[in-house]
């Protein structure tokens, strides 16, 4: 049985999300960072970096949630991994571009928003990082116009990776007034059962 490491409230989400669209048999094992679990001797010796999630799936243990999606995708054939090599490339870039050009804004907004303690939360640092994600979404909403995804004509995996990394700009209340198709893609990629299935976890 293949076991997903990390909470719903993580960067897991993202690994989960794709176990569920996949149909896949799994078992989930809740690991809270904040509570330190990840630095446990057991934890460690799955990911000796001590952060989630981790996939173990038989012989293969994986760490980093881009890693961890391509695999499943690849690996086990729900549709979502295209078959030609070009768009394949494409999925690649899209999933790396969403860690490279949009998480690191996202993150600080997020921090700034819930995780640290209310008195070193500074507003600027989430104008900061609103004005930071505008180029990029920019580059994004002109790759979705008049398309209904990312790569081929269908939900697949780049999507599902670029939109588990922009479902933070929902909770941390940025507007996509300014890029409407990104706006209109997000809201259908997280509308999708498996999604809400992957939170509930």
């Amino acid at each position: 049985m293949r076991k997903l490491y990390g909470g719903a409230n993580s960067r897991a989400l993202r690994s989960l999300w794709m176990l569920e669209e996949l149909a896949l048999d799994y078992e989930h094992v809740p690991v809270d960072f904040a509570r330190k679990e990840t630095r446990s001797p057991e934890y460690l010796a799955i990911n000796p970096n001590g952060r989630i999630p981790a996939l173990v799936d038989g012989e293969l243990v994986l760490w980093e949630s881009m890693a961890i999606n391509l695999y499943l995708a690849r690996t086990y054939d729900g549709g979502l991994w295209p078959a030609d090599p070009a768009d394949q490339a494409r999925a690649l870039q899209w999933s790396f571009w969403a860690m490279t050009e949009t998480e690191a804004p996202l993150v600080e907004a997020l921090a700034n928003r819930f995780l640290l303690p209310a008195d070193q939360r500074k507003p600027e640092r989430i104008e900061r990082a609103e004005r930071a994600l505008a180029a990029p979404l920019a580059v994004l909403d002109g790759a979705l116009a008049g398309r209904p995804a990312l790569v081929g004509e269908r939900f697949g995996v780049a999507d599902l990776n670029v939109a588990s990394v922009l479902a933070w700009m929902r909770l941390v209340g940025f507007a996509t007034g300014a890029t409407p198709h990104v706006g209109r893609w997000l809201d259908a990629c997280l509308a999708r059962p498996a999604f809400a299935r992957a939170r509930r976890r």
